[in-house]
């Protein structure tokens, strides 16, 4: 019965989904085209949220700023004056660019650094096989290999920083209330809609800070890049006429210290171990074949000694308490009657392959020299915060939960996969034809299911009015692997419910912290 639903039931699914996507750009990354807006909201209750890394907003300190009658501060206002009314053309589209949401184009930026770094090292000339090296970036291959695994935490630092970084400046904006310089000097014309927000400390500033510092770890060949982007960002901020030189100070030195926070996690929270050596990957296997009495093999020509990131399963969790809590069921034999009706389904979906089919396996393929699947979910927030105009600290409170969700998702889904270490279909189908590349690593669960599945929960938390369409899309995403060759129907069936077991603890937080 269950092989019968996907046969019958995800053919026209996905026919549906795709008609809905059909005004979608299908490649890879793009900027959106939005400008500023009026927020849909203010919170000016964010400085009492909750923060994930932060013991309170006011952890990190800044200076009380000065007075706006006071002789600093007016210096400060002529010098905005002064800009606002004598700006150049590129002056002018570096505001246009970053507008007053400018985590979006951080999060833009963070996902063709993804796309870029998303290459895998390919054999020596002797068949062995070279790893990126984070001690010396710039050797070839260079580092990172940015992977659906490295991808998610990447995002997911960088959205838990400028979350707490954006909590703090609220608790600063709204406890010191300096208006914007428009507001006090009435010939300053500010660019952007005034949207009432206090100016001390500048929350943009807050996000090019955290994103400049935290990007960098991540992507060490692009710092001067970065460098360049938040100093633009920054910049504008005064170009704009939304804040002085003081306000950007304050924001930056927030920004700053909510990244060194967030590294100190990122240093020790086992990533660095996720890629290891092949005696312990063998051993792995070996304990795969002890319990189980399967185990996955490379297909590779020539053979790729260590799959990837087997430990990545034992990274430092966000909000999943362990992964034993979030681990799905023993997956059925290898010769059983299910997988034998798992074989039939997949040699279907070969022999009548449609044009559907095929393409919403190619949508979702997310491979390499893409943002990967969890950047494919940050994509839709983006596109959602536009269309329902939030705020700066709103949107850093999605993009947190969202990849904290993803990577604890991701986490559980690597350690099912290394835990059962099962079989791909084209380890146990001689013969068998994938229309995709096959991954490097074990099958069940499937991670585009587990990190869809975990995406489209928190997006339709956010976003309840369109919670079918972010559901739906999640289970497009999984079938759209059992389409490609690449998974059984038990790894996208099981993987899905994964996902959404292991959002439902980041929910859980959400829920609680002060913002709803």
């Amino acid at each position: 019965m269950k092989n019968n639903h996907w046969v019958i039931y995800f053919p026209a699914f996905a026919l549906l989904t795709i008609l809905l996507f059909s005004a979608c750009d299908r490649e890879i990354p793009i900027q959106a085209d939005y400008t500023d807006y009026l927020y849909s909201s203010m919170d000016e209750n964010g400085g009492n949220w909750v923060p994930v890394l932060l013991t309170s907003a006011d952890e990190i300190t800044i200076p009380v700023p000065e007075g706006v009658q006071s002789a600093g501060y007016q210096n400060e206002l002529a010098e905005i004056r002064q800009l606002t009314q004598n700006l150049n053309g590129a002056q002018r589209e570096a505001i246009g660019y970053w507008s007053n949401n400018p985590l979006l184009r951080w999060s833009e930026i963070a996902l063709e650094l993804v796309a870029k770094y998303n290459l895998i090292p390919g054999p020596n000339a002797d068949g062995t096989y070279p790893l990126p090296n984070p001690a010396d970036p710039s050797a070839i291959p260079n580092y990172p290999f940015a992977h659906p695994p490295y991808a998610v935490r990447a995002l997911a630092y960088l959205s838990v920083a400028e979350f707490d970084g954006l909590i703090s400046a609220w608790h600063y904006k709204y406890l010191y209330n300096r208006p914007a310089p428009g507001i006090s000097d009435p010939q300053i014309i500010q660019a952007y809609i005034d949207n009432g927000l206090p100016s001390y400390p500048a929350d943009g500033a807050v996000i090019a800070a955290a994103a400049r510092d935290i990007l960098t770890v991540m992507f060490p060949l692009e710092k001067d890049y970065l460098a360049e982007k938040a100093e633009e960002q920054m910049s504008s901020l005064k170009w704009a006429g939304v804040n002085v030189e003081s306000d950007i100070t304050a924001g930056a030195q927030i920004g700053e210290a909510i990244a060194t926070i967030a590294l100190a996690r990122a240093k020790t929270d086992g990533m660095s171990k996720a890629q290891c050596p092949k005696t312990v990957s063998d051993s792995i296997k070996a304990a795969a074949v002890a319990r189980f009495g399967w185990h996955w093999d490379n297909l590779e020509v020539p053979v790729r000694p260590v799959g990837l990131c087997p430990l990545f399963g034992q990274v430092k969790l966000w909000n999943v308490p362990t992964v034993e809590e979030v681990r799905p069921p023993l997956p059925p034999s290898p010769g059983s009657l299910e997988v034998e009706e798992d074989m039939d389904l997949l040699n279907y979906y070969a022999d009548n392959m449609t044009t559907e089919w095929r393409a919403t396996a190619n949508f979702w393929q997310d491979g390499l020299g893409t943002y990967t699947p969890p950047g494919h979910w940050n994509r839709f927030a983006k596109e959602y915060t536009i269309k329902y105009k939030l705020n700066p600290i709103r949107t850093a409170r999605l993009f947190a939960y969202l990849n904290m969700a993803m990577m604890d998702a991701g986490i559980s889904c690597w350690d099912t996969k290394y835990y059962y270490h099962y079989p791909r279909p084209i380890n146990l189908m001689p013969d068998y034809q994938t229309i995709a590349g096959t991954p490097n690593f074990p099958s069940y669960t499937s991670g585009h299911s587990v990190f869809s599945a975990a995406g489209a929960e928190i997006l339709t938390y956010v976003f309840p009015e369109e919670g079918n369409l972010f559901r739906n899309w999640a289970l497009e995403a999984a079938v759209s692997r059992v389409y490609g060759g690449i998974h059984w129907s038990f790894d996208a069936i099981l993987g899905t419910e994964e996902g959404i077991a292991c959002a439902n603890y980041s929910l859980e937080v959400a829920r609680v912290d002060g913002a709803d």
